[in-house]
């Protein structure tokens, strides 16, 4: 399965990146499913003039990024609270590639304060049911990111581990039970 984790924030010394550099090295030793990063830093999106609905219709600038936008099977998104919601970088790309219907989505969102994005996981869950994703129920809030994680996505707060832990198993048997990889619980 192809999982592509979206790295929202597009300032310079993300502290919310570290967090999806953590994700993205967790993934790849725990699982054998292919991710990708995209990170909204290494384009520069249009305003929305233009609904971009396959790789072939995309401009050839942005096929790279319409790859791994259709070839993702389930989207991990990774960003920081602007003013409650989530950054207009995380919106621009979701309205460029649009209607990613029956993926699975997670929500991640991290802050240096004590509330570390939580009133954008809101926003994000009205975002996923508007592209028709399905939404993992467990999100991983990160408070005091920058104390949690090093610039290189290393955690630096092992009690951390747990939520880390338990996001990641809840989203990955989500996301492959929605693929058929996971044989069904039988009580």
């Amino acid at each position: 399965m192809r999982i592509a984790i979206i790295s929202a924030s597009p300032r310079a010394n993300s502290v919310t990146h570290r967090v999806a550099l953590f994700l993205q090295n967790h993934l790849k030793q725990r699982t054998d499913h292919e991710i990708d990063m995209i990170d909204v830093r290494d384009y520069e999106m249009p305003l929305l003039q233009e609904v971009w609905t396959s790789v072939e219709k995309t401009p050839d600038s942005f096929k790279p990024l319409a790859e791994k936008m259709f070839g993702a099977e389930a989207f991990i998104m990774v960003t920081p609270e602007y003013n409650g919601t989530y950054t207009p970088a995380m919106k621009v790309i979701f309205d460029q590639f649009p209607k990613q219907s029956r993926k699975t989505f997670g929500i991640v969102t991290a802050s240096p304060g004590a509330m570390g994005g939580m009133r954008a996981t809101q926003q994000m869950q009205l975002l996923v049911a508007a592209l028709f994703g399905i939404l993992s129920p467990y999100m991983l809030v990160v408070p005091g990111v920058d104390k949690k994680f090093d610039e290189a996505g290393n955690l630096q707060d092992d009690h951390f581990r747990k939520a880390i832990d338990t996001f990641v198993n809840e989203f990955l048997w989500l996301a492959e039970s929605v693929k058929g990889e996971h044989a069904p619980v039988l009580n």
